[in-house]
């Protein structure tokens, strides 16, 4: 594999890595939870590559991996560790989705028309505002509000429709 030159964005990234190293087992106190967050931090990095303004290109990478060490942080805040004698009053988890269910939102997402699934999908799933949807799909925004409420109802009584068991009356 060919070593980027040191003037490249990636020959930069090498060469601040190991003092990232070192401040990453700093912040978690271990080798293995810092490689981890190294390679977390050095993931982001290059994936937000576009992101970087060009000024301090270590600090703004200490910035990335700080933060992620303390998003990890409050993560593991919500997972407090507990004795297994204190464990017996914890819930089990909860068991593993039905498949039918699945199949049966699919059935319904695929039964939508084109036009509304795509808006669904868009600001459902994937989390585009109505404007960007609208934007995306060159269509005016009342037009995606009006999709999107269509959509919801008509996947809604498809699993309210598909959810019904015909029962026999006994004779």
């Amino acid at each position: 594999m060919k070593t980027p030159a040191p003037e490249s964005f990636e020959g930069q990234i090498l060469a601040l890595l190991p003092s990232l190293r070192r401040y990453s087992r700093s912040l978690t106190r271990s080798d293995a939870d810092g490689e981890d967050l190294l390679q977390d931090c050095v993931e982001k990095v290059l994936a937000r590559r576009g992101q970087w303004r060009g000024l301090n290109l270590r600090g703004w990478v200490l910035t990335i991996i700080t933060n992620l060490y303390r998003n990890g942080r409050r993560g593991k805040a919500r997972e407090a560790a507990v004795e297994i004698d204190a464990a017996g009053d914890i819930a089990a988890p909860e068991p593993p989705p039905d498949p039918l269910e699945r199949a049966r939102l699919a059935n319904a997402l695929n039964s939508l028309s084109e036009e509304y699934r795509a808006v669904l999908m868009l600001v459902v799933i994937e989390g585009y505002t109505y404007s960007e949807v609208a934007a995306a799909l060159d269509i005016p925004i009342g037009t995606v509000m009006s999709r999107l409420s269509r959509a919801r109802q008509r996947v809604a009584e498809r699993l309210k429709a598909d959810n019904i068991i015909t029962l026999r009356r006994p004779k």
